[in-house]
């Protein structure tokens, strides 16, 4: 079997990390990479001890679900909390990141963002990683080939 290249490792986390989304509207992931090791992870979901969309609906006000916490943030406080850096590190998302997630993201010091799908890619946090030299890339993920190579192994 051929070995997962690391894109596909770490996006296929993201993705697994989207499984456990507890939002009806988007199921997001996101994994933090530092040199090739993951340090965090995160999904969209309701405040730790608090009613999910899946439970009890979204809160939708302006158009938005204001009860989730996105993917990204949830993987940025991760690392907060255990008092992890991520000054020069990379995270892998499901979805491109929304305004707020991207202005997190490059306070945060992460310098690329990998994600599989573009989602409402706002033109502003565009110019922001820009101009901050963030490197953001639209990697292609297959979840059917990740399968495949299991099932080719067994």
């Amino acid at each position: 079997m051929d070995r997962i290249k690391w894109d596909d490792y770490f996006m296929a986390q993201a993705h697994l990390l989207s499984l456990r989304s507890t939002c009806q509207r988007l199921s997001v992931g996101a994994t933090i990479i530092k040199d090739n090791r993951i340090i965090a992870g995160g999904y969209n979901g309701s405040v730790a001890g608090e009613v999910h969309c899946i439970d009890d609906g979204c809160l939708i006000e302006n158009g938005h679900c204001i009860r989730t916490i996105h993917a990204e943030m949830n993987a940025l406080l991760q690392c907060s909390k255990q008092g992890v850096r991520t000054e020069n590190a990379t995270i892998y998302v499901t979805h491109f990141p929304c305004l707020n997630c991207t202005k997190s993201i490059i306070q945060a010091g992460i310098k690329t963002i990998y994600y599989a799908q573009d989602y409402r890619n706002h033109p502003y946090a565009i110019e922001l990683l820009q101009q901050s030299g963030v490197k953001f890339e639209k990697v292609p993920f297959d979840a059917n080939h990740i399968a495949q190579m299991f099932l080719d192994e067994a």
